[in-house]
């Protein structure tokens, strides 16, 4: 059955890397209904996968304001 990936997977499978995110692999059919059970493929129906709107993964999260530390007097009040 061939699925696309949902997610990225590490390492490599019969020693060939795992295709990255939206890419399309052939896994025998059990294998296959294990990754779509698990959340980390879905089947593949020959067409593109519609483009996200997500945040720009080159872009990186922009950090909050720091809290104060509590000093011994803000605890004690």
């Amino acid at each position: 059955m061939r699925v696309r990936m949902k997610v990225t997977i590490s390492g490599t499978r019969d020693g060939q890397p795992w295709p990255e995110r939206g890419g399309a692999v052939e896994l025998p059919d059990d294998e296959a209904g294990q990754m779509i059970a698990a959340g980390l493929a879905e089947e593949h129906d020959g067409e593109e996968p519609a483009e996200e709107n997500a945040a720009n993964p080159a872009e990186p999260e922009k950090a909050t304001g720091r809290r104060k530390p509590m000093t011994k007097s803000t605890v004690e009040k």
